[in-house]
């Protein structure tokens, strides 16, 4: 995902010259072209993400289109007041895209993990969350994310994602776009857990089971018209993301429901357990350990649908 986010950011500051970067300390050869092409727009601003905020505030209240980006925990948690005071506070519209979320960085422990970020940015004023399935999916974001009037906040991964989209697909805020089609159960899979959701859906078709799958790039605002469709008639709904269950995707969906007072729903949720990882592994490890693998899902959801 991180070198599609270089290639698109690159194509579109050629072509708005409001668009600059801000990197912390990481990506300098990433960039190299987008240097390059757009010289006196890319600015690394070293281990110091709290002021890379407040700069970009500052450029985007200049009439600027600021892209701040670096390691997810790193552009959120540490630099959380900024965000909030400098950035939403005063309706900016920067863009932050953190990459490695989730359990992308799982081998370098819990000081890289992301599992609370979309908490953390969900709840604030103002902000809106993407969290865009492959790197086509990253491209339409990133281009909405930059005519936005507001701030977004975008979680990518690292390396490695297989595409799944076979173009940039289109792309609201608000709006989920239909991966597969069923009519049985829906998944709902937020940034990089689409192909845990396609791979259950195939677990699930084996049983009898047939499974609409969405991707949910659009965290926040949510599209309550496919959540309005899917809770109908007590149908099995199941959230699945690479972040905590607490506050995260599946929370939002929660309070959706329970905001509404839908007497039938039936929503499971997947995600990291309140605990943090004591342990060495990589990715699939990690997410084997908190339970987000295909076979977890298809396995709950078919004990909810025989129950």
């Amino acid at each position: 995902m991180r070198n599609a986010f270089a290639d698109e950011i690159n194509t579109l500051a050629s072509a708005d010259p409001r668009v600059v970067m801000l990197s912390a300390d990481i990506g300098n050869r990433l960039f190299d072209k987008f240097k390059v092409r757009n010289p006196g727009r890319f600015y690394n601003t070293g281990v110091a993400e709290a002021n890379t905020i407040s700069m970009a505030a500052g450029l985007a209240s200049c009439g600027l289109r600021p892209v701040c980006y670096t390691i997810t925990p790193f552009i959120t948690a540490r630099c959380y007041e900024q965000i909030k005071v400098d950035v939403c506070y005063h309706r900016m519209p920067v863009v932050i895209v953190g990459t490695g979320s989730g359990l992308s960085y799982a081998s370098l422990g819990a000081t890289h993990h992301s599992l609370d970020d979309i908490a953390l940015m969900r709840v604030l004023p103002e902000m809106r969350v993407l969290a865009p399935a492959d790197a086509n999916e990253l491209r339409s974001c990133l281009r909405a994310a930059v005519q936005s009037e507001t701030p977004v906040y975008i979680r990518i991964g690292k390396k490695g994602e297989p595409v799944l989209f076979p173009e940039p697909p289109a792309f609201e805020f608000g709006r989920w776009n239909c991966f597969r089609e069923g009519e049985h159960v829906t998944l709902l899979a937020a940034g990089n857990t689409l192909p845990i959701a396609t791979a259950a859906a195939d677990l699930l078709a084996a049983s009898g089971v047939s499974a609409r799958v969405y991707s949910c790039a659009s965290v926040k605002p949510l599209d309550e018209k496919v959540l309005a469709e899917a809770f109908g008639g007590g149908r099995i709904v199941a959230t699945i993301e690479e972040h905590a269950k607490a506050c995260g995707f599946g929370s939002s969906v929660a309070e959706w429901v329970a905001d509404l007072l839908l007497p039938d729903a039936r929503l499971l949720r997947f995600g990291a357990a309140d605990e943090f990882l004591h342990e060495a592994g990589e990715q699939d490890h990690a997410r084997e350990a908190y339970g987000i693998t295909a076979q977890q899902v298809a396995s709950r959801v078919l004990a909810l649908a025989k129950s």
